[in-house]
């Protein structure tokens, strides 16, 4: 290292600094980050490598994490979408850990078998979802200026699973909304936007036709904004933001909803930004985390898409730029993300959902490759 340093300071020396030209070493770097000892220890990080192209997008990862040397190391388990649920091994793996990185899981469509997504969230407590849909330099959209955080809340609502058949033809699936639920994910979303510097948190509802349910979540919201002055509130029937997303998403910056209309406003958001296949995101809770794909995270693409083998790692990648983050390896993320951002702006590896023709692998080798520019 100090080696590597010797010529910066013999430049420095050898004439007098110009205006900004210390500055200009390393434009990019901020003061320094300080770990406290032992911060730089590897981490253990459960690996759910999934269905469809779930192994192909987690593999991505493990091999810009090895290029990377970042201080990870992957537990590896084999879950499958068809389970009845996920096997003790794996949830005790990530107790231990703490955080997972997972691949989507395939949901049968009805047939009484139980999401593992669901499970996963329910039983980790992992009651806020969210997912970051901003435009990427280069990729053009029919919108410009989009930087919205969807936090959704992820262990109630219609997802309770509380169904049952009334009488023959007859179903009822009841929606549960409730004060402690509704009022932690309000606090998380507020604090999300204080510590990120975020202007606005919008609270998206139906509360004019669900009075009790949704009216008991903007109740919970509203007695949250009073705690951050700082921060605007305002409100939004659900209908109408879909709306609004899809003819002036520039105006949202936080949006704070109940489970379904999260999953519906965060697809929309995504679909508008550049797709889901470039939209990064993750599961927290008190104790534990998941990351994955933000929007769509259950998709597992197709057998034809797995076969060429032609899946989009961006948003997987960037779910682990996020991953590193929360594990405190902030100069990693950053140029992990820097390099993914390079190789979306060049455009001249990018798959078929981002109007190009490049394999996983080939996108792969674009972002190491921008990893030792």
């Amino acid at each position: 290292m100090a080696r590597r340093s010797i010529p910066v300071f013999k430049q420095l020396l050898s004439k007098p600094p110009t205006p900004g030209h210390i500055s200009s070493l390393n434009p990019t770097r901020s003061v320094t980050y300080m770990p406290r000892p032992g911060d730089g220890s590897p981490r253990a990080v459960t690996l759910i490598p999934g269905d469809g192209i779930g192994p192909l997008v987690t593999g991505a990862v493990e091999q810009v994490m090895e290029a990377m040397h970042a201080p990870v190391y992957f537990e590896r388990f084999d879950v499958h979408g068809e389970m009845k649920r996920v096997p003790e091994e794996v949830m005790d793996s990530i107790r231990k850990n703490k955080v997972c990185l997972k691949g989507g899981l395939a949901t049968p469509m009805g047939g009484g078998v139980n999401s593992l997504n669901m499970q996963l969230r329910k039983e980790l407590d992992l009651y806020a979802s969210l997912v970051n849909c901003f435009n990427l330099p280069g990729l053009p959209t029919r919108h410009q200026n989009v930087d919205i955080v969807v936090i959704r809340e992820n262990t109630e609502g219609e997802y309770s699973g509380l169904e049952h058949e009334v009488v023959p033809g007859v179903v009822e699936s009841l929606k549960v909304i409730t004060k402690f639920c509704s009022e932690r994910i309000a606090k998380y979303a507020f604090e999300y936007a204080y510590l990120n510097n975020r202007k606005k948190v919008t609270a998206v509802h139906k509360a004019n036709i669900m009075k009790l349910a949704d009216g008991l979540f903007l109740e919970s919201c509203r007695e949250v904004a009073t705690k951050y002055p700082g921060i605007q509130y305002n409100e939004i029937i659900v209908d109408n933001c879909c709306m609004q997303l899809v003819s002036k998403p520039e105006q949202f910056d936080v949006m704070v909803t109940p489970n379904l209309y999260g999953n519906l406003v965060a697809n929309t958001a995504a679909g508008i930004a550049g797709g889901t296949g470039v939209m990064p995101g993750g599961n927290v809770g008190a104790d534990h985390a998941i990351f994955e794909q933000g929007a769509s995270a259950g998709n597992v693409g197709n057998d034809k898409l797995v076969e060429q083998k032609k899946a989009n790692p961006v948003a997987l990648l960037l779910s682990s730029a996020m991953m590193l983050r929360h594990l405190q390896f902030p100069s990693f993320a950053d140029r992990l993300e820097t390099a993914v951002k390079q190789v979306i702006s060049e455009g001249k590896y990018r798959t078929r959902d981002l109007g190009g023709h490049s394999t996983t692998q080939e996108v792969v080798d674009a972002v190491l490759a921008a990893l030792d520019d």
